[in-house]
């Protein structure tokens, strides 16, 4: 069976992008659909050896498209974690580096004509509802295939994607604060012992800690967090609950909540042995993707990060040391282990954040036809 497929590069991640139509043509139903990108991916194989999965949290992800002229967006599109050694596939979230690339694949594939000087591509996230856009510079109406912008994780360049996340709160629980509070105690061991925690649904579901408290310094972000890992996961579960993505018992998802470690601004060892000094950013971040540290940060974790440090008495933002203000409006630093990644973070005249912005880079990698394997028992 062949599964027609774009591969991209957006930002920090690797996507693969279905068209909804040839993906109906093989899976008629949901649970089909989940099966199909299980088996075009490999997922049951912690290798991914017999799909196109690219065995990380980071590569090992798909949308499926759906232009939309007549709707509320240019086009429509639903995002799959793809499991890596099993065949689960989580629906529950969001990815902003793959709307990047969903932003130039639809101006590449004439999905949104390009405009005059610039094309703004409107996407509508189907997992979560938030609204997005991706602005992609067109001069007389040329369509890029490739760029000189740069993100930090990634030191290849491509075309230049600005994206912006409007409104983009409570779009999974109903609330920026899902259980009404700054800051929480969850507890996240057998023997009862609590910690303080932020929990926030903006960008994606997600749940902050004190880097300290957990025992971790991110004094360097070059280690694996091998031995935070079962505390880390014990965090996600207890926050599923409290934030009511998941019931008492029912098992908990890896995609979400995000899980986020901070720390105040400080000199640091990047993953890649640069040193990134003090005055550069305004806090540190540590992310959990899946079961393993991401190597830089997700976007959807940007936003979350950036809405709670807007929130008093939140873990976020009493670890912030500084921020720069403009009009309406301001900056946000956030130190990862792949460098310094910069929000821009807009308000309303009473202060209220309306949006998030990112400058990205994304590119095509391959156009594909995947011969699927179904999975063997």
């Amino acid at each position: 069976m062949q599964l027609h497929g774009h591969w991209y590069r957006g930002g920090t991640s690797k996507c693969w992008l279905f068209d909804a139509d040839d993906v109906a043509r093989h899976a008629s139903t949901h649970e089909e659909m989940l099966q199909l990108l299980a088996d075009a991916f490999g997922a049951g194989d912690a290798r991914q050896l017999d799909g196109v999965g690219g065995g990380t949290s980071t590569t090992s992800k798909a949308a499926i498209v759906t232009g939309t002229p007549d709707g509320p967006a240019d086009l429509d599109y639903l995002f799959a974690q793809v499991g890596i050694g099993d065949t689960t596939v989580e629906l529950g979230s969001n990815c902003g580096n793959c709307a990047t690339a969903i932003a130039l694949y639809a101006v590449q594939a004439g999905i949104v004509p390009a405009g005059e000087m610039a094309t703004r591509v409107t996407m509508r996230n189907l997992n979560t509802g938030a609204i997005l856009t991706g602005t992609i510079a067109t001069p007389l109406r040329r369509v890029p295939t490739s760029g000189q912008a740069r993100v930090p994780g990634s030191a290849a360049p491509g075309v230049p994607v600005r994206l912006s996340f409007h409104a983009p709160w409570g779009q999974s629980t109903g609330s920026l604060l899902p259980t009404g509070s700054p800051a929480d105690r969850l507890t996240v061991t057998a023997g009862g012992r609590s910690l303080a925690a932020t929990m926030v649904d903006a960008g994606a579901p997600a749940v902050f800690a004190r880097a300290g408290d957990l025992g971790v310094d991110l004094s360097s972000m070059t280690d694996s967090l091998t031995e935070a890992l079962p505390l880390l996961l014990e965090v996600r579960a207890a926050a599923g609950v409290a934030m009511g993505l998941r019931p008492p018992g029912a098992p908990p998802q890896n995609a979400i909540p995000k899980v986020g470690l901070v720390a105040p601004a400080g000199t640091y060892t990047a993953s890649d042995g640069t040193v990134v000094p003090e005055e550069s950013h305004d806090l540190r971040v540590r992310m959990l993707s899946m079961l393993a540290p991401h190597p830089a940060i997700g976007l959807t974790s940007a936003v979350a990060v950036s809405a709670a440090a807007d929130v008093t008495g939140s873990v976020v933002a009493d670890s912030l040391t500084r921020q720069s203000t403009s009009g309406h409006g301001h900056r946000l630093r956030i130190g990862t282990p792949a460098g310094v990644v910069t929000t821009e973070v807009v308000t309303d005249p009473a202060g209220n954040v309306v949006e998030v912005v990112l400058d990205r880079a994304a590119r095509q990698l391959a156009t594909a036809h995947i011969e699927v394997a179904r999975t063997v028992a």
